[in-house]
């Protein structure tokens, strides 16, 4: 049985009407690879990129590969959901496009991925990313699972043009925040853009940096961990000044997604936005030089600064058919010119992970992006990829509840926290 067709032969349970698109490659030329193919069949890479830029950079990338290769591209929340089911298959395609850290250790810690440990050996593809990086794909045993290829940042963005007509700037305390957007309410402007309907996990963005300016990274990284309970009372803490925010939240947020929520700030109807650097993806590309960001601001000064920092790569299934090809492949896509060219043909303000990257280039608010990464005293990732997909199941059912019912935070908190006893105790 082909994998090409394993997506509807195996069992999985998805039909060919679930695939977003499915590029069928074998281009040559490719600098950073020496192609292999696996088994005659080539390599099979399953995509969860979805936004528009981005996905057609990396079908450039795959098209220009050395070797053959198959691309599945997957939308995102039911590749999420299928995971699992692709890395378990009797034929497991090879290469997942994915997140680092406690993601990728979990299905590593079940035997489902492959050791990469080649790339970040001397000479090889990852050998002189930073400790930083290595660390976040190391599984602590000798073993490697991942293949970072970029990251980015976290902030509240907003347009410059909007700001100036009306004649605000960013904040720089939580009071001065709190009261902007209480003044922009009032002038009916929707202080705080969201998207929590198909990605419910946009509601994990402000709890993430609240608990970070609360009770720091540290505390947050054991809670995600369950060394805390989320009935603890620095939770409830959060959960109060969050309670805060829901009044300057569009209200229409649970029916947008995250890409959906940037129209009524492109429109001028929404004025801040906590959301990823791929925030630029989703904005008119004639805009993107319009946007700016700040970090959330400090609330308690005795807490160390943190910002999140999620990191995206590969990793590839241990039942892969050619291990070697796979490798070979990752390699590929690891490379500087490979990293390179994915952020300037997307258009992206992510970051690249090889410092042979030459950044010098890059638009001024991805520097700025660098800058505020390099000044921060603690990087986190985000709920999902600091714990798992499973307790960001739990996250998205109690937040999204939460800002609906914020008057039931006790129930919410009390069902959150027998909902992921269940989790860490499986």
């Amino acid at each position: 049985m082909s994998r090409r067709t394993i997506l509807t032969s195996a069992g999985i349970g998805m039909t060919a009407a679930g695939l977003a698109a499915c590029v069928n490659t074998s281009g040559t030329g490719a600098t950073g690879g020496t192609g292999g193919g696996g088994s005659g069949d080539g390599i099979v890479f399953q995509n969860s990129i979805q936004d528009t830029a981005p996905k057609a950079a990396l079908e450039q990338l795959v098209a220009d590969y050395d070797g053959p290769v198959t691309m599945n591209s997957v939308a995102t929340e039911q590749y999420r959901a299928q995971l699992t089911n692709y890395l378990r298959s009797s034929n497991p395609p090879d290469v997942y496009s994915w997140y680092a850290g406690s993601v990728s250790r979990a299905y590593a810690s079940q035997g489902l991925l492959l050791d990469v440990a080649p790339l970040w050996d001397e000479g090889g593809a990852c050998s002189d990313f930073s400790p930083a990086l290595r660390s976040l794909s190391d599984n602590g045993d000798g073993t490697f699972s991942f293949v970072p290829t970029n990251y980015y940042w976290w902030s509240i963005f907003y347009k410059k043009s909007a700001f100036a007509t009306w004649g605000i700037t960013p904040p720089e305390t939580w009071d001065e925040f709190i009261a902007l957007c209480e003044s922009l309410l009032a002038q009916g402007i929707i202080p705080l853009a969201n998207g929590i309907g198909s990605t419910p996990w946009m509601a994990s963005g402000w709890f993430d940096y609240l608990n970070l300016r609360l009770n720091g990274a540290q505390y947050h990284r054991e809670l995600l961990a369950g060394e805390h309970a989320f009935t603890d009372p620095e939770v409830k803490t959060v959960m109060t000044e969050y309670a805060r925010l829901i009044p300057f939240f569009d209200p229409d947020m649970a029916s947008y997604s995250n890409q959906e929520a940037t129209t009524p700030l492109v429109q001028d109807r929404a004025a801040m936005y906590l959301v990823g650097a791929f925030v630029t993806n989703n904005v008119p590309a004639d805009m993107v030089e319009d946007l700016d960001f700040f970090s959330v601001p400090v609330i308690d000064p005795s807490i160390p600064t943190a910002e999140e920092a999620p990191t995206d790569g590969f990793f590839a299934a241990s039942g892969s058919s050619d291990p070697e090809a796979t490798l070979d492949f990752l390699s590929y896509l690891a490379a500087p010119e490979q990293q390179q060219r994915f952020i300037e043909l997307s258009g992206s303000a992510n970051l690249p992970t090889s410092p042979q990257v030459d950044t010098s280039g890059f638009s001024a608010l991805t520097q700025k992006g660098i800058e505020l990464l390099n000044s921060t005293e603690e990087i986190t990732q985000f709920f999902n990829r600091d714990s798992s997909d499973a307790l960001q199941t739990t996250a998205d059912a109690a937040l999204t509840r939460f800002l609906a019912q914020p008057e039931d935070v006790d129930a919410v908190l009390t069902e959150w926290q027998a909902a992921a006893e269940q989790v860490w105790s499986s």
